[in-house]
């Protein structure tokens, strides 16, 4: 090993805290960033290739049958813009049923081949039907897919029943089901269905070049002709949102990560150059140039940096884990890793990063005097601070306090180092607790739990009957009353759920529809108002962009047994189902659904009740009537909220960490700059306890300060990532959501700055308490 080698690694050996702050650092940084890399890079990867393998539609459009012919809307497929068009497809909206599956709308096109230049439909089980009586379901579909299945439509003239030969999946979501087109005639009813084009453009890489494809090919046809219609755009959208959610939190913490290891790299390098003056003149005097002496500091930076970007890879693959499995079955992905190139972008930019913090760090060492080198002494300049000193002293504090208050004030660069990683660790903090929060609130608006007690819908039993005596079906109405007579029953509503389909939309959506005021059931407002009348509906954000409506539209509403149209009147905040469902009163369904059976009930106590007894009470009149009361209560949000919190939490203490052991590192070294004197203060008469208060109050006004400032920017930081997290699931979200950081909150969060910078400074005070007074007053 030659002289540079040596002294490289010397210098790591006798740093290892400078050593461990380091690779930790670097670790944070690098594992944030290859997992947030890997999930943007993830994100449209099944999407994408699904989609250049099937020849995806750009725009598929369905058209009144009424208001067009076949032969007109063939004609479109000649419109400016137009590479390539399918159909044009008959389709009908039905209500199949089938052994194990709920009886729901669904979407059924008639298409006599699973098509290759245009939605190319992937078969995944069996093969595409070849006659009439044969029927291909969606893997998307409501509907349990099985080969052999026997499908029947017991609201359609003759009762057809169709089976099952195979199970496919069209990436943009065109459809349910598929058969022959010679099958459709038997599905549609009399003066109902209409018809499907799909359209591939030569530029649709925008919502606005979307737009403009679909005027033109409806340019020349009659105005009321279409009748809905989706973007390849929004379908990638929904698919992307699983990971998608996870960018703007990862980016954020891996930002958090790289800043505070360009600051720590280079506060270790610029302490180690300036501790180190005098063994860099030897090692000048000794013949190392100036090049050498640099490169000698930033390869005692690198050792340690390597090993952290080494850990770091590791850890990101680690945490990836959990999130890539939630994609992993879309569009036949069999499995989803990271990709190696993200790898080697990160590694690549941390260590460049860590080359050039060090290099500049560094540099004062290599350009200073050999002479001016192994003159210069360790001690900081006696006047620095000074005044400082004399005002702390006129304190009414004990001296070790006041000499501890004072000390920031004679190392400035080296608090400012301080103060900066706790001023990160206390953004992450905060952070980290906004998010929670805001989740909370996210999930509450979920799962609408504002109800002490639920009475939940009967769930309707598709297996065996089992012998023994009939369960009798719960009654509404019967149940109403119930609740209505029950003591402590301060206010209720009802909510029945059907099933429905809109048209542009493939699948179905949930129309859930309340009896009494809903308004105080946890339902969370972004813009509009609450639905007050028949004939008025409110939907979340995802349902507006999927069908192009927006508040004060009329949406209508197929697939039962008459049409309903209802006007948008609110746009709410239900993440649920991926935010396609209908709110509306049970009055705007009543033509269509005149006896909703399956009822839930939400109930609210009067204040001062036991929810228990209530629940116990109420059920003992619920029992005979087949239905059951529980206590209403939030869920636990699923795996996406518990994968983001783990990782919040995880990210966060590795943050913390390094900002204590940051923390640490100064105060180290400022405590062994100042060990003769430490000595000289025992020798008059400072116990261990004193030692240790002057060391630790040496933190106090840097933990305060950072303490301070990290608040307000983990609370800006908050209200910028968070919404881009809603945004990234197509959610808009209304400031109750983002504003949960509260005064209450707020001072316990600014004193987490001075915990953090105390638990970095414990184990160097230890270590001054325990040095003895000798040993220290000969210390040079």
């Amino acid at each position: 090993m030659n002289a540079l080698g040596k002294v490289v690694r010397s210098g790591v050996g006798r740093r290892r805290v400078q050593t461990l702050v380091i690779g930790l650092t670097t670790m944070m940084a690098v594992a944030a960033s290859v997992l947030g890399g890997s999930l943007l890079v993830v994100s449209g990867a099944p999407f994408d290739d699904a989609f250049a393998r099937q020849h995806g539609a750009h725009l598929f459009v369905q058209f009144d049958a009424g208001a067009v012919s076949a032969g007109q809307l063939s004609k479109s497929k000649d419109a400016e813009g137009v590479s390539g068009a399918a159909g044009p497809f008959r389709t009908a909206t039905v209500t199949p049923r089938a052994d194990g599956s709920p009886e729901w709308p669904i979407t059924v096109v008639g298409r006599g081949d699973p098509g290759q230049l245009v939605d190319e439909v992937a078969l995944l089980d069996g093969r595409w039907p070849a006659r009439s009586g044969e029927i291909v379901l969606s893997a998307d579909s409501p509907l349990i897919p099985a080969l052999g299945m026997e499908v029947t439509f017991p609201g359609l003239s003759g009762d057809p029943a169709l089976t099952v030969v195979g199970t496919a999946r069209s990436v943009t979501r065109t459809a349910d089901a598929w058969v022959v087109p010679a099958q459709m005639p038997a599905l549609t009813a009399p003066g109902s269905g209409g018809y499907q084009m799909l359209y591939r453009f030569t530029g649709a890489a925008t919502a606005a070049q979307i737009t403009a494809g679909g005027e033109a090919v409806t340019r020349t046809l009659p105005p009321a002709a279409a009748v809905g219609e989706q973007s390849w755009l929004t379908v990638r959208k929904t698919a992307e949102q699983d990971t998608a959610l996870y960018v703007p939190f990862l980016m954020a913490f891996g930002a958090l990560g790289l800043v505070m290891s360009v600051l720590i790299v280079g506060n270790v390098v610029a302490s180690a150059v300036g501790t180190g003056t005098r063994r860099i003149g030897i090692l000048k005097a000794v013949g190392f140039t100036p090049a050498q002496v640099v490169r000698a500091y930033v390869g005692q930076a690198l050792i340690p940096a390597a090993v952290g970007t080494a850990l770091g890879v590791l850890a990101g693959h680690l945490l990836a884990v959990p999130v890539l499995s939630e994609t992993e079955e879309a569009y036949g992905t069999s499995s989803l890793t990271v990709a190696p190139w993200v790898d080697l972008t990160v590694t690549t930019g941390v260590l460049g990063l860590v080359a050039a913090t060090a290099w500049v760090s560094a540099w004062r060492g290599g350009r200073m005097r050999t002479v001016d080198a192994l003159a210069v002494g360790r001690s900081p300049s006696a006047g620095r601070g000074r005044r400082a000193a004399r005002t702390a002293g006129r304190m009414p504090l004990p001296q070790s306090v006041t000499l501890g208050l004072a000390r920031p004030f004679a190392r400035p660069a080296r608090a400012l180092s301080m103060g900066t990683a706790i001023l990160f660790g206390t953004v992450a903090v905060t952070f980290t607790v906004g998010m929670g929060a805001s989740l909370g609130q996210v999930m509450k608006a979920k799962a609408h739990d504002a109800a002490d007690v639920v009475v939940p819908a009967p769930l309707p039993d598709f297996g065996p009957q089992v012998p023994g005596p009939e369960k009798p079906q719960a009654d509404p109405a019967a149940v109403a009353a119930a609740v209505e007579a029950a003591a402590g029953t301060r206010k209720y509503y009802s909510a029945a759920t059907v099933r429905a389909t809109v048209a542009g939309t493939a699948g179905t959506i949930d129309v859930v529809a309340f009896t009494g005021d809903a308004s105080w059931g946890g339902y969370t407002m972004v813009s509009g108002r609450w639905v007050d009348r028949p004939g008025e509906a409110v939907v979340p954000t995802p349902f507006l962009a999927a069908t192009g409506t927006r508040v004060g539209d009329t949406v209508a509403l197929n697939g039962q047994a008459e049409p309903v149209s209802a006007r948008i009147v609110g746009e709410v905040l239900d993440p649920r189902n991926d935010g396609m469902q209908v709110f509306t009163d049970i009055s705007t369904l009543t033509a269509a659904h005149p006896d909703l059976t399956d009822t839930s009930h939400h109930i609210a106590v009067t204040s001062g009740t036991d929810v228990s007894a209530y629940v116990d009470a109420l059920n003992r009149d619920l029992t005979p009537l087949g239905a059951t009361a529980r206590a209403g209560g939030l869920d636990a949000g699923g795996d996406m909220v518990v994968t983001l919190n783990a990782l919040s939490v995880i990210l966060t203490l590795m943050l913390v960490a390094v900002a204590a052991l940051g923390v640490l590192n100064g105060v180290l070294l400022d405590t062994r700059e100042r060990v003769r004197e430490i000595g000289v203060h025992k020798a008059l008469g400072m116990t261990p306890r004193q030692t240790v208060a002057m060391v630790i109050t040496s933190v106090v006004v840097t933990g305060l300060v950072a303490g301070a400032l990290g608040v307000p920017l983990g609370v800006a930081l908050h209200g910028w990532v968070f919404p881009a997290m809603g945004d990234s699931v197509g959610l808009r979200l209304p400031d109750s959501v983002i504003d949960v950081h509260h005064g209450a909150q707020l001072l316990p969060l600014a004193f987490g700055g001075l915990l953090i910078a105390v638990l970095g400074a414990l184990l160097p005070a230890g270590w001054a308490a325990r040095t003895r007074t000798a040993t220290a007053l000969r210390t040079e």
